[in-house]
């Protein structure tokens, strides 16, 4: 008897799951479907899985292909699994190929290529549908969510916009996607929301159009370099009952949400100082950030990540603003300090493409500090510190991979009405948009 054995999460089983074990099940004479726990989903990062256990395992039981059905709870188990069930072939879909390549010690490895266009699903309700996200733009950004919309359960992420027809049919075969075009029109009428993934200066014009053909967006930072567009964009996605998000990915993973709440929580007593770094260096002038037409520089590249920290811990009333910057061979800024002064606290926002400095994120208060260690932008680990330090306390979070995943899950249930965003405000969006705009009104 020839086994194979397949795994997945089945969350609201669709057309493309159906079509997996349909294949699988051709491939032998008996299989045995794994289902993954809540708990091992959360472990690999996995968001947003909107059904139970017993009713995923119902989904594929339904299905009338899998003759085993057994849960999947831990890293490591597949090998397991293989040796007890004694399977030849282990299946799984095209969208990892390569993954488990290490499993072909133990039985045959097959990568199916996955079924295209799902656009429904069996067993579905219109409460529970799969959002179609598209994405505007083929760049470094956009190939990231790519990889982590795989981890975020209720997103068909298959249609792909780009100006040049090229760049966007490439793409598409690159990231086995459903359909492309260089036409936004075209490309709006095909999904529920709008990934915009494109140099900073075209964000108010793509979001504007998306948000008044009602498509949700989630749009990366800045969402714009202007305070009034901002507030134009939250405007017309209210008027239009549509949701917009702008994509600060430190503002929606876990470790640093927790850090906020306990830096706040009157820990460290009363918050007097914030110290914000991020610089990497980029050795390439070609490249988009020493682009001024593309919105380059250090502060509209990077300050956005900074900038939440400060804005989150000491609010969006600041009373003084200034700048000092070195610049590049391009004209863009290099280097640039952002001083902000609150009525009972001070903050600084160090950011950098041309000059390197330690990425740290340090909040002082008046009964001790906490300390982030670089990339505190992928908040893991930070520890609060006094002046007796056997009260130092440590803390430890999980961040997934890019951490992109994050950003796209409370996007995903803000739009299927389960909350709104309370990771990011409109106010603090609007706060970043006025800073930004203020040091690139002093650079002319």
């Amino acid at each position: 008897m020839k086994r194979v054995i397949t795994y997945g999460t089945f969350d609201l089983f669709h057309e493309g799951h159906y079509n997996i074990l349909k294949r699988a099940k051709e491939l032998g004479d008996y299989l045995i479907v794994g289902v993954t726990s809540e708990n091992y989903d959360k472990s690999r990062g996995k968001l947003n899985v909107q059904q139970s256990l017993v009713d995923r395992i119902e989904n594929v039981k339904k299905s009338g292909f899998a003759d085993k059905i057994i849960v999947e709870e831990y890293e490591g188990q597949k090998i397991e699994d293989i040796k007890k069930y004694k399977a030849n072939t282990f299946v799984i879909g095209s969208d990892w190929e390569g993954k488990f390549d290490y499993l072909k010690e133990y039985c045959n490895v097959v990568y199916l290529e996955r079924t295209r266009g799902v656009s429904s699903t069996k067993l579905r309700n219109e409460k529970r549908g799969i959002i179609k996200l598209g994405c505007v733009g083929t760049g470094r950004i956009a190939k990231r969510m790519c990889r982590e919309s795989k981890y975020v359960s209720g997103i068909s992420f298959d249609y792909i916009y780009d100006r040049k027809i090229d760049n966007a049919i490439k793409f598409a075969e690159d990231n086995d996607m459903t359909f492309h075009t260089n036409n936004y029109d075209e490309f709006l009428d095909k999904v529920d929301a709008v990934y915009i993934a494109i140099p900073h200066p075209y964000h108010y014009e793509f979001t504007k159009k998306a948000l008044l053909k009602g498509k949700h967006v989630l749009c990366e930072k800045p969402i714009t370099l202007k305070k009034k567009e901002t507030k134009e964009l939250y405007s017309l996605a209210k008027k239009n009952k549509v949701v917009l998000y702008e994509a600060i990915k430190t503002a929606y993973a876990p470790g640093f949400k927790r850090l906020i709440a306990i830096a706040k929580s009157g820990l460290i007593g009363e918050i007097r100082d914030v110290d914000a770094t991020f610089t990497k260096l980029i050795n390439d002038y070609n490249l988009r950030e020493y682009d001024k037409e593309q919105g380059g520089g250090s502060v509209n590249e990077l300050s956005t990540y900074p900038l939440i920290a400060i804005v989150k811990l000491l609010g969006c009333r600041y009373k003084n603003l200034s700048f000092n910057s070195f610049k590049g061979p391009n004209g863009v800024d290099i280097y640039t300090k952002i001083y902000l002064s609150y009525p009972n606290s001070v903050a600084t926002a160090s950011v950098g493409i041309g000059v390197k400095k330690e990425g740290e994120l340090i909040i002082s208060g008046t009964r001790g500090y906490i300390y982030v260690p670089a990339p505190w932008w992928k908040t893991e680990y930070f520890e609060a510190r006094f002046e007796d330090q056997k009260n130092n306390q440590r803390y430890f979070f999980k961040f997934d991979e890019d951490g992109l995943r994050y950003e796209l899950s409370e996007f995903l249930n803000s739009i299927i009405g389960k909350n709104p965003n309370i990771s990011l405000s409109e106010e603090e969006s609007i706060t970043i948009s006025e800073i930004i705009e203020k040091f690139n009104s002093k650079e002319k």
